[in-house]
């Protein structure tokens, strides 16, 4: 049995630990709402710890899930601190949406103790969680990646191992900037034309069968916008977050990237606009009322 510590429940973190609460793992979670860590405890027969060090101690693989690398690394340091608790050997698996230059940073001075670390962001949303078909962009040598894989399988449907440290989530950053511009790209010509005369309804079925498709159009627009649901399964604030990683990536490596720069700033316009909690679809909204019409 493999003893696994897993920091980070929200709605992504939560099922990814489920796959890890079961043979050949032993686990234990913690999370700052101590309260959600204990109800995750009692539904899997998991261990709920009362610090990072304490999740830490003794476990071969510690994996992190946490909204911003800012955060991983918050939790490195004092007296219950993840450094505190891991031993060396053991690894650091951080499946946040993270930023390069910290991960890089992170790793560095993981490794100065004989610590382990691999970038292994993940794209396919909370269903993709829920049934272990993630796919897990991985960054960090070969070695390390094959000695993380029996871990990431347990979640994890397509393992990609892309580079050295920080290329997973430089992929991840760049991925979901694609999106937001696939969603405002989208948003805006579905403007123009219902203000021009054309159902939305019809001006996506012609482009879904069209060359403009793209997810965003065969399935996020038809379920969310058309339908005014606007589920709540991925933040607007994490995407504006990971859009502004992607063009600070794009500005580091020196690449002309106007396109991203723009998103960038639309995206953190529009989480600006309607708060924390607004889910990244709803940024349609805002292109709705700087158009005066209604995508329905």
């Amino acid at each position: 049995m493999t003893q696994i510590a897993f920091l980070g429940l929200g709605a992504i973190g939560t099922p990814m630990a489920r796959h890890l609460a079961q043979p050949p793992f032993t686990l234990t979670v913690w999370n700052r709402t101590r309260a959600r860590a204990d109800e995750f405890a009692r539904s899997t027969g998991a261990r709920a710890a009362a610090t990072p060090r304490d999740a830490a101690t003794g476990a071969v693989f510690v994996v992190t899930c946490l909204p911003t690398s800012r955060e991983v690394e918050s939790l490195l340091d004092g007296a219950d601190g993840l450094i505190a608790g891991m031993a060396s050997g053991s690894m650091l698996i951080d499946c946040t949406s993270g930023d390069p230059a910290t991960s890089r940073r992170i790793a560095a001075r993981l490794g100065e103790r004989g610590i382990g670390f691999v970038d292994a962001p993940v794209s396919g949303g909370t269903v993709g969680a829920e049934r272990g078909t993630l796919t897990v962009m991985c960054g960090g040598d070969a070695e390390s990646f094959e000695r993380a894989r029996p871990v990431i399988d347990a979640f994890g449907e397509k393992l990609v191992h892309c580079g050295p440290v920080g290329t997973g989530h430089a992929l991840k950053s760049v991925n979901n900037a694609l999106l937001a511009v696939h969603v405002w790209a989208t948003g805006e010509g579905l403007a123009a034309l219902a203000k021009a005369g054309v159902s939305p309804k019809i001006a996506l079925d012609v482009i879904n069968a069209s060359s403009g498709r793209s997810n965003t159009s065969q399935n996020l627009f038809p379920e969310r916008v058309l339908t005014r649901a606007f589920p709540r399964t991925f933040r607007l604030a994490l995407l504006d977050k990971d859009v502004g990683i992607a063009a600070g990536v794009a500005r580091e490596q020196h690449v002309a990237s106007p396109l991203l720069q723009l998103t960038s700033e639309l995206f953190r316009a529009a989480h600006t606009l309607l708060g924390e909690e607004a889910d990244h679809v709803e940024a349609v909204r805002v292109i709705e009322a700087w158009s005066g019409v209604e995508i329905t």
